[in-house]
């Protein structure tokens, strides 16, 4: 194969890959990508309808002191859903600290999501079970986990993916480009999602890279790209799907940029203000990802009011399980300090251990 058609092969398109514009009204998808059935949709919507409701829930609960802190995916629904639903429940899920959204939707325990940003010293999950890596906190360091366990896999022979989510900024960390050269070398089946919400904290993208977009940054790797409008939930299932069978059919890692966008600060306790104008924020809100996808299901006479209501009503039930949930105290055992710090406690551990138990059991004064 000459140079020509192998760069041809790998290049994403040219604007981001859309099905749908920002008013909700279908729009003609370049050749492809098959639009998702109608049934992935109506399940999509009443996850994102979720997720939403969930993620506000989560907000409100840091500002009630239950939360240490909390990562709002606000306007990223359609990313945080599109990346679940694109899997296999035996595919492997490698999140960001900005991912819980997701990881609700793949169905785990929402307070055992939580319990890492509730100030836990774990992730609050089991993942050799739920098949979801703790949520990385660190820029970009899950890719290459992804990568070790996409190559784990191949190795075993079996018929498995893994996902990395990154952010924009995790696209400049050195561990990011080493993943890449690391998943092409190996030709291993893995898919790097870059959610592109425009900022890395208070780093607007321009400052970050000069790239006419960041799916173009696995072509030097020998990584097939692309780039779709990530507020655009059937365009994202489309294309994630399409990137997950070309990895699980021997085809080789695959790279997708999603152009979103943050709506809520970096965490709760940023201030965006200092950093962008209202007005940006205003005009993404006009491409909200939950109202397109449901004025265009509505618009083709797929989604109806009751099927509205049903999701509304189950997110507000949700988010009331969670709420309940999460205002109990938790109880904490102040001698898993000593847990699992070494195989065998150290003469060190061990006297601090016997200090602490006899400041718990001395008399107050």
């Amino acid at each position: 194969m000459s140079v020509r058609r192998t760069v041809d092969r790998l290049l994403p398109s040219p604007v981001p890959v859309r099905f749908v514009a920002e008013d909700g009204t279908a729009v003609q998808p370049p050749p492809g990508y098959p639009a998702p059935a109608d049934e992935r949709l109506l399940e999509a919507y009443r996850r994102m309808v979720l997720g939403r409701r969930f993620d506000r829930q989560a907000t409100a609960l840091t500002k009630q002191g239950r939360l240490a802190v909390y990562p709002s995916s606000l306007g990223q629904e359609a990313c945080q859903i599109a990346g679940v639903l694109a899997l296999r429940e035996d595919d492997w899920l490698f999140p960001t600290y900005r991912d819980s959204v997701a990881l609700v939707s793949r169905g785990l325990d929402p307070v055992e999501v939580l319990t890492l940003l509730r100030g836990g010293w774990h992730c609050g999950y089991d993942p050799a079970r739920t098949r979801v890596a703790p949520q990385c906190t660190p820029l970009a360091t899950q890719a290459i986990h992804a990568v070790g366990m996409a190559d784990a896999l191949r190795r075993k022979g079996e018929d498995r993916v893994a996902m990395a989510f990154v952010g924009d900024g995790g696209t400049s960390e050195g561990d990011f480009h080493e993943a890449l050269n690391y998943a092409a070398v190996l030709n291993a089946p893995v898919v790097f999602f870059v959610q592109n919400n425009k900022y890395a904290i208070s780093v607007p993208l321009a400052k970050q890279s000069a790239a006419p977009a960041l799916a173009y940054k696995g072509i030097g790797y020998g990584i097939r790209s692309e780039q779709v409008d990530g507020n655009d939930l059937v365009a994202v299932l489309s294309v994630l799907t399409t990137a997950v069978r070309h990895a699980r059919t021997g085809g080789g890692p695959f790279l997708v940029e999603a152009h979103t966008y943050r709506m809520d600060p970096h965490t709760n306790a940023d201030d965006p203000s200092r950093y962008r104008e209202a007005a940006e924020v205003e005009r993404w809100q006009a491409a909200d990802p939950l109202a397109r996808l449901e004025t265009y299901l509505r618009e083709r006479g797929v989604l109806g009011p009751e099927a509205v209501g049903s999701a509304r009503e189950a997110a507000e039930e949700f988010a009331a399980r969670v709420r309940d949930r999460m205002n109990a105290d938790p109880v904490a055992d102040p001698f898993e300090l000593f847990d699992h710090v070494f195989a065998e406690a150290t003469p060190q551990l061990r006297e601090q251990r016997a200090l602490l138990a006899a400041e718990l059991t001395a008399p107050e004064d």
